[in-house]
């Protein structure tokens, strides 16, 4: 029945996969309610409300879905289906970072750069950002790079800086291929 739910959203087919992911939900299963979220903030098959979206991606976030941790911590972050609490929200990010979840790492290094809902730590967010980077997020190489430019967290390294910039360029990263394209233009880099 997973399958076919999943298969029915691929599809399109919104009634059909609220209806089997509400059966799997009967059952207990974690990810359903990963899904029912999914549906409910898109509004998909349902009217859009994005507090039962919330309430049910906090389902599947207590249930290690690392998606629905990312997600909580997103909708936490910005108060959105819920009130924002953002050291709640660093909590989510971290705890889908542990699962693996790359774009986590990103958002929580942020939140360790600026000094929202954590103790600022531009350490820890270097070495986030740094596996976030190396995993191809063209967020965390925008924002290596940044910090490499001015050595936060780590020592100042200009070609690095440009390094991860041209990665995140390349990706398409518009604040990055503005910088990259301003920098050549001004004949300090070839690209």
């Amino acid at each position: 029945m997973i399958q076919e739910a999943y298969n029915a959203l691929l599809a399109k087919e919104y009634g059909k996969a609220f209806e089997l992911y509400t059966a799997l939900e009967a059952k207990g299963e974690a990810t359903a309610y990963y899904y029912l979220g999914f549906l409910y903030f898109k509004g998909y098959g349902v009217e859009q409300d994005t507090k039962k979206s919330f309430e049910y991606y906090l389902e599947a976030a207590t249930r290690e879905v690392p998606l629905a941790q990312f997600e909580v911590a997103l909708m936490l972050e910005n108060g959105e289906g819920c009130e924002q609490n953002e050291s709640e929200a660093a909590f989510w990010y971290e705890e889908a970072a542990k699962r693996g979840n790359i774009d986590a790492f990103n958002n929580l290094a942020a939140m360790f750069k600026e000094g929202r809902g954590v103790i600022q730590d531009y350490k820890k967010a270097y070495v986030l950002f740094k596996k976030a980077a190396i995993a191809g997020n063209a967020s965390a190489q925008f924002n290596l790079g940044a910090l490499y430019d001015i050595g936060l967290g780590c020592e100042e390294n200009k070609e690095k800086a440009i390094e991860w910039c041209r990665k995140a360029s390349f990706q398409g990263h518009k604040k990055a291929k503005n910088i990259m394209m301003r920098m050549q233009n001004d004949g300090q880099i070839v690209f």
